[in-house]
């Protein structure tokens, strides 16, 4: 299934791709408890056959390696396809903890969230009024702006990663490889989307922007006097007993167990070297896409946020309803969260991640019931070959003909997973 674009005013196509208040942490805390996870089933693998088969077509034309969990009910399946480590040869891991890139915005999100559910902010309070004088110049005007337009991506505040400045210097081929163990502060992402105009007027059309949710992680600091990590650790990762999902800070590590990441740094795939990305400082994602977990956490995640374990009603309400749409009206996007339509009519709600190193998606039937992960260890590709996503949920996800490759990625257009969710 070929990924399907947002319909929108002036905007770009890059993305990061391309978020426990009151009682909900007690439900939380005890919902994912050990002896529930006892109870998960191995599922029998015929019934993910075309699953297995979209990502083996997708390690066959040219992404190294591939993982993938499925759930159904207590039912639980965990594929493979191809290598971690291209030198040793040795193979993806089923349960690797892998950089989730802008599946961070949901954990984010339902930080935000929470805090409106404690009556410590208002998803209409402006950004000037937490953020004072940081939205700023050129256009860009913090008090037209409101938090929700920020976690909707209808704020038309400009995206840091498209500034030439910032992009040469942290994102491609020579940038990177020079600057990639270097501290960068969230101002600094701030700062560069406001040297440039912004998209559109707040409120009047959608365009993804990593911005926003860097200033929504300022939020969450000013606000609580605490810092966005452990916000999400003490509101989400320990609740849920994510023991495989970290928020990295400032560390270039990746923990054990992992595979390597591997990049061509938004040059072009045809001719340029694959490097091994695996270590970078996380601060350069920071709150719009820094977290590191595992295809099971994040299964376990939003099956706990899709069944009103971390948000009240309202809340929940709230992050899902969408106000961008696909041309097709089968994509939409809520607060950090997305909804997608199979070709076989199944709705499917989650977020996708793409990064240097890593292109994920995670999504769960509204009623969690159904889920699937998938993670890519190169970033370097394109859809165009099998889809994982129909795979699992239709039956049918590798085209007539099998596989033909991957489509190479623009330089500066990339950050867009095999994916549905983010635009």
């Amino acid at each position: 299934m070929a990924a399907r674009r947002m319909t929108r005013t002036r905007t770009r196509t890059h993305t990061r791709t391309g978020t426990v208040g009151l009682l909900a942490a007690a439900v939380a805390a005890t919902a994912f408890a050990a002896p529930a996870q006892a109870q998960d089933q191995p599922s029998k693998a015929p019934r993910h056959t075309a699953t297995q088969q979209a990502m083996d077509a997708i390690v066959a034309s040219g992404i190294p390696g591939m993982l993938a969990e499925s759930r159904d009910g207590q039912r639980v399946w965990k594929g493979t396809s191809g290598v971690g480590n291209l030198k040793t040869g040795k193979p993806r891991g089923k349960n690797d903890r892998f950089r989730i890139a802008s599946i961070t915005k949901t954990f984010v999100a339902t930080v935000l969230l929470q805090l409106e559910a404690e009556g410590r902010l208002d998803l209409d309070d402006t950004v000037e009024k937490h953020l004072p004088g940081v939205v700023s110049g050129n256009g860009h005007d913090g008090s037209k702006i409101s938090v929700r337009q920020l976690l909707n991506h209808t704020s038309g505040i400009y995206e840091y990663l498209q500034v030439p400045e910032y992009h040469n210097k942290y994102l491609i081929g020579d940038g990177f490889l020079k600057h990639r163990y270097d501290y960068r502060s969230p101002r600094v992402a701030v700062d560069a989307a406001m040297s440039h105009r912004p998209d559109f007027a707040p409120g009047t059309a959608y365009a993804y922007s990593n911005t926003n949710y860097v200033l929504a992680g300022l939020i969450i600091e000013k606000v609580t006097r605490d810092s966005y990590e452990n916000q999400v650790r003490k509101r989400i990762i320990e609740p849920l007993g994510l023991k495989a999902t970290t928020v990295p800070g400032n560390s270039s590590l990746m923990p054990k167990p992992s595979s390597r990441a591997y990049s061509v740094l938004f040059l072009d795939p045809a001719t340029a070297k694959v490097h091994d990305a695996t270590l970078q400082n996380a601060s350069q994602s920071w709150a719009d896409g820094d977290m590191i977990s595992s295809a099971g956490d994040l299964n376990r995640f939003f099956r706990a946020l899709l069944r009103g374990e971390l948000l009240p009603a309202e809340q929940l309400r709230a992050m899902k309803t969408t106000t961008a749409h696909s041309d097709d009206g089968t994509s939409a996007y809520g607060l950090g969260l997305g909804r997608e339509k199979t070709s076989c009519g199944i709705e499917l709600w989650g977020h996708s991640g793409g990064w240097i190193g890593s292109l994920s998606n995670a999504l769960s039937t509204e009623d969690g019931s159904r889920q699937l992960v998938y993670n890519l260890n190169g970033d370097w590709a394109r859809p165009g070959v099998a889809d994982p996503v129909e795979a699992e949920f239709c039956g049918s996800g590798v085209p007539k003909g099998g596989a033909k490759g991957f489509a190479p990625l623009a330089p500066l257009a990339p950050l867009a997973p095999l994916a549905h969710l983010t635009r």
